[in-house]
């Protein structure tokens, strides 16, 4: 029996030793050098997003399809690193002194909201000379959508409903078909809710996020790393919030806001040191 007990401890120790080797093989995606996360000096997680192609935009057949969500086919044709929440008010006030977020009281890891974009622009000046090494900027509409869905072609990256247990939204009005559930009082925590396939948290729900193009019509055809206007009459804000219904968290909704103020997460360019 001790012999017996001696040989499954060395087993054990076999399998243990094969399970951490796997894990730090997979520790960069295949053909990459370069780590799949990546934190910075104020705490921001970054993932590492890989290159590939999707349908951007909403079958017509959706009931919730809109005009501007005509489906296109979408090449991402570089990896890029995608912060895994949205930027805290804790993050905000550690570089800008100040939080301008309604909701101060949630505390400081829940998102920074009623920001604008040239108030983000700051942001980004700031931290860009803080981590010179990196350069920092807001999500374009497409590589936004493309990392929201994570893979998936369905409404949601939950699938075709969502509950209140995936995202912070108001349930008080949802897809046929889908349960209803209370209304959310206000932001949460980012990290709160599941993430997605690749790592991201609230890419529905909690505070909409602001992209870097501002908004105009999809340009009809397949296209690779497209970018809206500069400039526009209307800012896009992409993922819903905590104050509107689940069909606004649609990975291709799309938000044309005339008062560009909502919350945001980051894209880091440079490849972080291996």
């Amino acid at each position: 029996m001790k012999a017996l007990c001696l040989w499954r401890s060395w087993m054990q120790w076999i399998v243990l030793c094969v399970s951490v080797i796997a894990l730090t093989s997979q520790a960069s995606p295949a053909g990459s050098s370069s780590p799949v996360s990546h934190k910075n000096s104020l705490g921001m997680t970054f993932v590492r997003i890989e290159a590939g192609s999707f349908l951007q935009g909403a079958p017509s057949s959706d009931p919730d399809f809109d005009v501007d969500e005509a489906r296109r086919e979408v090449t991402i044709s570089q990896p890029f690193y995608l912060q895994t929440t949205e930027v805290t008010q804790g993050q905000w006030l550690s570089l800008m002194g100040v939080n301008p977020s309604a909701f101060s009281s949630c505390g400081p890891d829940c998102p920074v909201e009623r920001v604008n974009y040239e108030m983000i622009q700051v942001f980004i000046d700031k931290l860009n000379q803080l981590d010179p090494k990196a350069s920092y900027r807001l999500p374009t509409e497409a590589e936004w959508e493309y990392a929201a869905r994570a893979g998936t072609s369905s409404p949601f990256n939950t699938g075709d409903c969502l509950s209140e247990s995936q995202a912070n939204t108001n349930g008080k009005a949802v897809r046929k078909g889908c349960e209803l559930f209370e209304r959310s009082q206000g932001p949460v925590a980012v990290g709160s809710y599941p993430p997605n396939g690749w790592g991201l948290h609230d890419m529905h729900g909690n505070v909409w996020e602001l992209c870097e193009d501002w908004y105009g019509p999809y340009s009809s055809g397949s296209a690779v790393d497209p970018k809206g206007p500069q400039s526009a009459q209307y800012i896009v804000l992409r993922g819903g919030s905590w104050r509107f219904y689940p069909t606004f968290s649609r990975s291709a909704n799309r938000l044309k806001a005339f008062r560009n103020i909502g919350g945001f997460r980051l894209v880091r360019v440079a490849a972080p040191p291996a």
